[in-house]
């Protein structure tokens, strides 16, 4: 079965066509970030209009990479929720357009559910091998949850971030030190490398497997103001001390977020740990998971962990299968809850 994937939940917009959940016959993005980039962070209206221009053209990109027509196609899965409410509504009225016009069922995906089903296009059957239960953690730029997949549509949120998530905290990170947009992968470039001469705090938040990230943006504000790096000095900070800012940055979050990971997969006696989202692409993260854990880490290809639309007609066809449908009331959610 061919199932079109369509995902616009921030700022890219994607389309691809998934063979039965795993074989990836297209995958098409475009994305937005050069044109968010003045502005250090994604604008919701921006965005929305720039998905309305792309929306038609991605999705026939797809179907023609794939070298399949819309009579081919078995259901439409789109992304409804969580993310930006403008964003989605282009996506989802795109796919309820389509489902009426060719009578195809619409299966709607929860975004994280995506991500965590990146993991089905790059393995062998993570279902099997390593088998369930699974912790999957979700890294991007508006979410960093821990959650407990005992099945296929079973999840149990283990943990999520109070405040900042790793992704938006890493676009804050580099523009308080002068890096630019997006934050996570121009601060891995900078700290690359490099060890740093001191510590920034890691927020535990023992007993729980929660992560909150506000904490270290503010103790990495105050030292940037002790070295002189913010507000930016006349003729530009000196880029070794940022280089040591940048690292000491990556370094705590990698430290929470991998040590979390792993408790919960001691905790839940799992079977294997997926990552999915944009900040999972990070390799300190990607390699202080292999590190902390003794059981198979299943860790997309970086293009696979940022936003797709492979990811959604993946997840859409496990959901299809298990009866999942939709109407044409269909609506956006931005809040949605996985569990």
């Amino acid at each position: 079965m061919f199932i079109l994937g369509i995902e616009s939940s921030c700022d890219e917009t994607a389309a691809a066509v998934v063979e039965d959940g795993r074989r990836v016959l297209s995958d098409t993005v475009s994305s937005q970030v050069a044109l968010h980039a003045r502005y250090g962070g994604v604008v919701p209206e921006v965005a929305s209009r720039q998905h309305l221009l792309q929306i038609i053209p991605v999705i026939e990109g797809a179907l023609a990479e794939a070298e399949v027509t819309l009579n081919d196609i078995g259901a439409v899965a789109v992304t409804y929720g969580p993310g930006l409410a403008g964003a989605l509504m282009v996506g989802v009225n795109a796919a309820k357009a389509l489902a009426f016009a060719r009578g195809l069922p619409l299966v709607g995906v929860h975004h994280l559910e995506g991500h965590t089903y990146a993991a089905w296009l790059e393995y062998d059957d993570p279902a099997t091998d390593p088998g369930f239960p699974l912790i999957v953690l979700i890294a991007s730029g508006a979410h960093t949850d821990l959650i407990l997949m005992r099945g296929h549509g079973d999840y149990e949120l283990l943990g999520r971030t109070r405040d900042d998530a790793s992704g938006e905290a890493f676009d804050k990170a580099a523009r308080l030190l002068g890096l630019g947009f997006p934050g996570g992968p121009v601060v891995q470039r900078t700290a690359d490398g490099v060890t740093p001469s001191f510590q920034l705090p890691r927020a535990w938040l023992r007993g729980t497997l929660d992560f909150s990230f506000s904490g270290l943006k503010t103790a990495l504000l105050h030292k940037a103001q002790d070295l002189g790096v913010y507000p930016a000095p006349e003729g530009g900070a000196d880029p070794d001390v940022v280089a040591e800012l940048a690292a000491a940055f990556q370094e705590s979050v990698v430290d929470v977020i991998s040590a979390k990971a792993a408790e919960a997969v001691r905790l839940h006696d799992a079977k294997g740990l997926v990552l999915g989202g944009g900040v999972s692409a990070n390799g300190p993260l990607r390699q202080a998971c292999r590190d902390r854990v003794d059981v198979p880490v299943l860790i997309p290809a970086p293009r696979l962990c940022t936003d797709n639309g492979s990811m959604i007609a993946a997840a859409g066809y496990y959901r299809h299968i298990r009866g999942t449908s939709h109407g044409l009331d269909l609506d956006v959610a931005p809040s949605l809850a996985l569990a």
